[in-house]
């Protein structure tokens, strides 16, 4: 059912943070920790002169979803480009490990959702929001250990880079579509440091091609892929979270086959196209043109589906 506060059409990449979480859990449901009223904001950033926000970008919480209990963190990037730093870093871990500290009691959540919209770690806080990353991964994977599955939500404008990048692949499930963009190094950092001819950061078409939805989908590095309005984001949340694997050593001895097997198939290709056509795809180089119905079509025949991760 479709809360009462968003209609279908919503979309996700359009929306603000806090507008994801009013459409993603059940209307009224969400109750924020730590909120603006509190006034946590980052110690540096008036170091070097720029304004800070009263949540620091990171909204985090519980609420419900189909009435069971939840818990979510949604990074605004429009605020820094979503980057992880000091106060940011310390509300996300902290959310994931008291949902892990919970697990088996009256207090605990069926699921942690992460809404990440990131450009990676901010750049002027490059000590504490490398920490912020790192003690993420750590919390993601103490939450998994705890029985609580972790869902990463990625298709906002920032998409999910450098460290957003490791985190959501660490992560139980990835919902993704066709705006989000998932990648370690962004094509900035590579272009600053391999130059253009190895990848020119203006070329937007090569840059969706390489890190965006599409891709991610049918290589299996998303394992949802969903329309851009925030009911298709529901909906595939809803369903996942109830048909996730365990995270036991099976599960990862299955990741790191299903990653060795496709760097073997595709590890010499150049970009995305020459991967569809080796996959089997017809028409490759189309697949950006598709229609979201004519493409989840396609991914249901030609895609990577898999029990890892």
């Amino acid at each position: 059912m479709i809360p009462e506060n968003i209609t279908k059409a919503a979309s996700w990449y359009e929306s603000s943070a806090r507008a994801r979480i009013n459409g993603l859990l059940d209307h009224g449901s969400f109750r924020e920790i730590l909120g603006p009223e509190a006034r946590v904001i980052s110690p540096h950033l008036a170091l070097f002169d720029l304004p800070p926000a009263f949540d620091d970008g990171m909204i985090i919480g519980r609420g419900t979803l189909n009435g069971q209990p939840v818990a979510i963190a949604a990074q605004e990037g429009q605020f820094m480009g979503g980057t992880f730093a000091e106060v940011s870093g310390a509300k996300l871990v902290g959310l994931l490990r008291a949902a892990a500290t919970a697990a088996g009691t009256a207090q605990a959540v069926s699921t942690v959702f992460l809404l990440l919209d990131t450009g990676g770690v901010r750049l002027q806080e490059a000590n504490a929001g490398e920490m912020a990353v790192s003690e993420t991964v750590r919390a993601v994977l103490e939450a998994r250990s705890a029985g609580v599955p972790v869902i990463a939500l990625i298709g906002g404008r920032a998409g999910a880079f450098g460290g957003g990048g490791i985190v959501t692949a660490c992560c139980s499930h990835v919902i993704i579509s066709e705006q989000g963009r998932i990648s370690i190094s962004g094509p900035e950092v590579i272009e600053t440091n391999k130059g253009a001819e190895e990848f020119d950061s203006r070329d937007r078409a090569l840059v969706w091609r390489v890190t965006g939805g599409r891709s991610r989908a049918l290589l299996g590095g998303a394992d949802s892929y969903v329309k851009g309005d925030v009911a298709s984001f529901r909906q595939a949340a809803a369903i996942t979270r109830n048909t996730l694997p365990d995270f036991s050593l099976a599960t990862l001895d299955a990741e790191q086959k299903r990653l060795e097997d496709r760097l073997n198939a595709y590890g010499d290709c150049r970009d995305t196209p020459e991967i569809w056509a080796r996959a089997g795809i017809d028409a490759p180089e189309s697949v950006s043109e598709l229609s979201d119905d004519a493409f989840i079509t396609l991914l249901a025949e030609k895609g990577h589906a898999h029990g890892a991760r």
